[in-house]
């Protein structure tokens, strides 16, 4: 046991304390226990829930999410801190530092004339001045690979557009996307028989980096698409189900298109 004063209603000093308790030789085990990896997924996990409480719009929810995420930020600075690396007084004036830097508009002397396009223009500038990003190929190769894959992506595509390098219409990334298909076609034609090919995944990944590109000119977050798509998917392939008089591996692959057919007809309709 640790000695602690219990509250009725507690604060951010609080948090910080309570963090403390947990991780000191009276504290918990497990919570002694942990490391930066051991908890990495955790962030994700608590991040994705308060994602969607927002998209729920549960506010009741999001409070308690929010509290999750910023538990997990603590928990992260308090190991730091026990190695005398930094603590999280040094985490709260980073962020804050940042934020006057990066506001100029608003804590300098830049006049930006209201215009929000304006402001992410020079966020985008001075980041890669904060960063010590001498081009754009630095800005790029600095995108998060542990992003989600597509919308990774997205951020790469959208960074290299802003310095020009872009299709001039979006059919012309759609062309793109019609070459690297018929690319792919060819790779599965010439790798039957073999598990994984190489080029299969090759030209498999250049169809949906360029399929988020397409997304991306046409002003569509191809994340968001293709969860949209995931949801569509599990309606229909539930009508499909239910609709089966018996285990669709009994059915041929003519009559598993016409029950996904009249599925389809059946959600368009609802």
């Amino acid at each position: 046991m640790v000695n602690f004063q219990c509250k009725e209603f507690y604060d951010y000093t609080d948090l910080l304390q309570i963090m403390k308790c947990l991780r000191s030789p009276g504290g918990c085990p497990w919570d002694r226990e942990q490391t930066h990896s051991s908890i990495r997924r955790n962030l994700l996990e608590e991040t994705y829930e308060t994602v969607d409480a927002i998209d729920r719009g549960d506010s009741v929810d999001l409070c308690e999410e929010l509290g999750d995420v910023l538990m997990q930020v603590v928990f992260h600075a308090a190991m730091e801190e026990e190695a005398g690396r930094f603590a999280m007084a040094d985490v709260v004036n980073g962020v804050c530092q940042k934020l006057v830097f990066r506001h100029p508009h608003v804590f300098g002397t830049v006049d930006v004339h209201g215009s929000s396009d304006e402001v992410l223009v020079n966020w985008e500038a001075l980041k890669r001045r904060e960063k010590g990003q001498s081009s754009t190929a630095d800005a790029v190769e600095a995108v998060a690979h542990t992003l989600p894959a597509l919308w990774r992506a997205e951020k790469i595509q959208s960074k290299a557009a802003k310095a020009g390098f872009e299709w001039t219409d979006k059919l012309s990334a759609l062309d793109k996307l019609e070459e690297e298909v018929d690319e792919l076609r060819r790779a599965v034609e010439s790798g039957a028989g073999v598990d994984v090919p190489h080029g299969i995944r090759e030209e498999a990944g250049d169809v949906l980096f360029v399929a988020a590109k397409v997304a991306q000119a046409a002003g569509v977050d191809p994340e968001d698409a293709l969860h949209r798509a995931c949801d569509k998917f599990t309606r229909r392939y539930r009508l499909v189900e239910e609709g089966a008089g018996r285990p669709l591996s009994d059915y041929t692959q003519e009559e598993l298109i016409a029950l996904w057919k009249q599925a389809k007809e059946q959600d368009n309709q609802s």
